[in-house]
């Protein structure tokens, strides 16, 4: 149950969500102003340029690292959430998505013997088809060359924080050293879950979503930059839980 509340509280605080909450407050008490206000929210919500300076803070403390600087550790730690399972009848495929920089850097910092051990996680939502994310990423690693045997798989996991104290069950050492692998947006709250639970944690952050120049086109309205500042709002909604908790 504690899933699906996690998933859907968010949309709560959405910008589509707080838009169509407006209008209703505006076409309830018959008042245009609050029309105009719910009108605008919308638009600047869905401005590329605001949801890109958004998103941008998200990532503004990691920058991108060169492997060979990083230090050893006793195991790369990649987090799900880069693959898709689609079904079509009675097939099953998994696609890659843009975090795909994810596995590709753990199996990187591998080749490079920054640790002997990669450790996936088992991710999997109640909603999702297929096997685990990270029993599909195993096999993807082992394909390119990753020894299976210095490949371990945590327990099914649904967010984070499980996966944090599932790899904490695997490492059985006082305060491990891991090099924690995950997209640059997402890397503050789970660096933060992963040092609560003992862990000495080297970032390494990868699928920085900001890095392009800013034109006339930024400055238009667009359903992908609404979905861009509604992600920004889940992350630090995210980020807000774990610094109470925390």
């Amino acid at each position: 149950m504690s899933i699906y509340l996690h998933k859907i509280l968010p949309l709560i605080v959405s910008p589509l969500f707080l838009f169509l909450f407006i209008i209703f407050c505006g076409i309830s008490i018959k008042s245009r102003k609050i029309l105009i206000i719910g009108t605008l929210t919308l638009i600047v919500f869905s401005l590329p340029i605001i949801s890109f300076k958004l998103n941008k803070y998200l990532e503004k403390d990691y920058s991108i690292e060169e492997v060979s600087n990083i230090k050893e550790a006793d195991a790369i730690i990649v987090l799900s959430g880069m693959v898709s399972t689609i079904k079509i009848g009675d097939k099953l495929k998994y696609e890659f998505g843009g975090a795909v920089d994810r596995i590709l850097s753990g199996m990187d910092l591998f080749r490079n013997n920054k640790a002997p051990l990669l450790i996936l996680t088992r991710g999997r939502l109640p909603w999702q088809y297929g096997i685990p994310e990270g029993e599909y990423l195993k096999k993807f690693a082992t394909k390119y060359g990753i020894p299976k045997e210095n490949i371990s798989l945590t327990d099914n996991v649904q967010n984070t924080e499980e996966e944090a104290k599932s790899v904490k069950n695997i490492l059985k050492i006082d305060s491990p050293k891991i090099i924690l692998v995950t997209s640059a947006f997402h890397m503050n709250r789970a660096s933060k879950i992963f040092k609560a639970e003992n862990f000495d944690v080297i970032p390494f952050a990868v699928d920085f979503l900001n890095s392009r120049k800013i034109t006339i086109i930024d400055f238009i309205p667009s359903a992908s930059a609404l979905n861009g500042t509604s992600h920004f709002l889940r992350e630090m909604i995210g980020r807000l839980y774990y610094y109470f908790k925390y």
